[in-house]
């Protein structure tokens, strides 16, 4: 062999084939590697073996820090460790699950807040569904029009998914499923049964790009003393006390809850 040493091509084929065999099923990695570090990969492995090296590929597009490639030299450079010192975890995820793998996307906090701010979104209306059928005193039937409007959803997702992991189109229909369940909400079209369906399938779906598992128990999520506040201004409203009632409101806003009348009473969130 002469001087020199083995170079890295031939060290990750040596460690593939060490630790799982002639053939793999995936094979990831970022898009420069393409070439000539994945073609060489291939051309030693399948010439040593005769075997297929690995059946798929996935190569995944660059992150770019407003619009400039992340990169040590550039000074740009942060771990997750970074990140979520600001943000939750699962605001990360959901954030480069709005992507498609393949392409490049690009980062900055502001892009960040928006992916919270739909996670949150998205969050608020599982809320509402598990008040109607937690407080409902029905199960209710379930109608052919939900029961087929939900079906197309998931099969619309499962298409998503099985377009080369398409998890921004996939996440798109969890919006899609938002509007539609807040519509439903709004107009008290909602029974307890369907509620929970619906429910369901949300937190099914999620479930598959590892979303949507922090949901937080209403009277986990909210002290006694708020939840005092908000059984006061109601015992206001009920006395037509509307100055009080507009106070508290006032007070919780100011605690950073924000208060909604609707028709199937009073849901409030954070802010």
């Amino acid at each position: 062999w002469g001087e020199g040493r083995p170079g890295w091509h031939i060290e990750c084929s040596v460690m593939s084939m060490k630790y799982l065999g002639d053939t793999i099923d995936i094979h990831c990695g970022g898009a420069d590697l393409v070439f000539p570090h994945h073609e060489n990969e291939i051309a030693q492995s399948e010439s040593a073996t005769g075997k297929t090296f690995a059946r798929y590929w996935l190569h995944n597009g660059f992150i770019n820090i407003n619009n400039e490639k992340m990169s040590k030299s550039k000074g740009n450079f942060f771990t997750v460790r970074d990140i979520v010192k600001h943000f939750d975890y699962e605001v990360l995820r959901f954030f480069m699950l709005s992507a498609h793998y393949r392409s490049p996307i690009n980062f900055s906090d502001e892009l960040l807040q928006q992916a919270e701010k739909g996670l949150d979104r998205i969050y608020e209306c599982l809320l509402n569904l598990k008040r109607i059928f937690k407080e409902g005193v029905t199960g209710g039937a379930l109608s052919e029009e939900l029961v087929e409007n939900l079906k197309g959803y998931k099969e619309k997702f499962i298409e998503a998914m099985d377009d080369d992991l398409n998890t921004a189109d996939a996440v798109s229909v969890l919006f899609e499923m938002v509007r539609y369940a807040n519509g439903l909400i709004n107009g008290q079209a909602l029974n307890p049964a369907e509620a929970k369906v619906v429910y369901d399938l949300f937190k099914e779906l999620g479930g598959v790009l590892g979303l949507l598992g922090n949901e937080k128990d209403e009277d986990e999520d909210i002290d006694q003393k708020i939840k005092d506040l908000i059984e006061k201004r109601q015992e206001a409203r009920k006395n037509k006390n509307w100055a009080e009632a507009d106070a508290i409101r006032d007070r919780l806003k100011e605690m950073g809850i924000v208060l909604e009348d609707t028709p199937q009473g009073v849901r409030w969130k954070r802010i």
